[in-house]
Parts: structure tokens; sequence; C-alpha cells
């Protein structure tokens, strides 16, 4: 999920909300967010979290990336507190291309 929160948040402009099924898909997809946005022109600015722990926060300032487990995001649920973001449409995980 990725919420636009520019006219809620000072301290960014996105945040992308995702989930992994296990330690390593969180550890995963963290890892291919971060180089996709270096790649981009966007390097980290910080990173906390492990995927043992079910949560991995990226932030790249502009947009800061959460990945939890299925368990962590329903315990934090961002989405509840965000939820007078607005939300924006992202492509379906089955039609992006992996990462060479």
């Amino acid at each position: 999920m990725l919420l636009d929160v520019r006219d809620l948040s000072s301290v960014t402009d996105y945040y992308l909300i995702c989930t992994g099924t296990s330690a390593p898909h969180v550890k995963a997809l963290s890892e291919d967010v971060d180089v996709t946005l270096k790649h981009e022109g966007s390097p980290c600015f910080k990173r906390s979290g492990t995927p043992d722990s079910g949560w991995m926060v990226i932030d790249h300032v502009d947009v800061v990336i959460h990945v939890f487990s299925p368990e962590m995001r329903e315990y934090y649920d961002l989405e509840r507190l965000w939820k007078d973001a607005v939300r924006l449409d992202t492509p379906e995980a089955s039609s992006v291309e992996p990462l060479e």
C-alpha cells in the first residue's frame, strides 16, 4: 500500500507499507526496494529493524518503506494510523519485473 502523506506529515511525503510472508521474505523485500530506490537516485538515509523482528523500516527521506510480517502489520496497523492519507494505486506484484 502506498500512502501520500504530504499534507499530513512533516517527516516524509510517502509511506510504502508491504508484507513479507517470512523473515527471509521481509529481508528480500527490504533489500529489493532499497536497491531499486538507489538505482533511481534515492540513497538510503537510515534503516532500522531486522527480518526476525517482523518489521524493517527503510528511510529514503521522500519515501519511508515499512516491510512487515503479517503479525506485525496487523499489530501496528499503520493504515489505520494514517487513515486520512491518500491511498495511491500501485502495480500488482505479479506485474513487477525482478531486479537483475
